[in-house]
């Protein structure tokens, strides 16, 4: 394991997290970051391949996944780091963890305007700081897609995702 190469990735995650949690709170969102750690990620991956569980750990590689999901500058980029990772757990399903290809394959789907598969991405309604989910594509097997991605049911994912939402929205007011 490169634990170099974990350690930045993890920092990077952590200004990722700590930027996004400061945004919840004063509604000023830092693009810096996001675009900072796109350009960080594509010479990690120009030089290592795919932050991979055994490159990188899991904790790193798990995050590498986070910060791909975060680049919404650069859907490009999301595009490619989708590949490599699908292209990973084809020769290794070990080495990457699938329910993240899923949230990024959902992530995609959406920044295209286009209905997720998974149920993964959300918005909260303004009006009414209610949280929905995205349109979703053939929703009579959204249930037998997420569990192959291993992802819980749907709607405990939503009441979990609720959850989080209303304890963001009480830290705001």
């Amino acid at each position: 394991m490169n634990i170099s190469l974990a350690k930045i990735i993890n920092r990077m995650a952590v200004r990722d997290q700590e930027m996004r949690k400061k945004a919840a709170k004063s509604g000023i969102w830092d693009l810096k970051i996001d675009q900072i750690n796109t350009e960080n990620m594509k010479k990690i991956i120009k030089e290592n391949g795919w932050p991979t569980i055994s490159l990188a750990g899991k904790k790193a590689s798990r995050n590498a996944w986070l910060l791909a999901q975060h680049a919404d500058c650069d859907k490009d980029f999301q595009k490619k780091c989708l590949s490599l990772m699908l292209i990973v757990f084809r020769n290794n399903p070990n080495d990457i963890a699938k329910e993240n290809i899923a949230y990024l394959k959902d992530r995609i789907l959406i920044n295209e305007g286009k209905k997720q598969l998974f149920g993964t991405q959300f918005i909260t309604n303004k009006q009414n700081n209610k949280l929905t989910p995205r349109p979703i594509k053939d929703i009579k097997n959204l249930e037998k897609r997420r569990k192959e991605y291993n992802l819980p049911l749907f709607l405990d994912y939503l009441e979990m995702a609720k959850s989080h939402n209303s304890k963001q929205i009480k830290n705001i007011g």
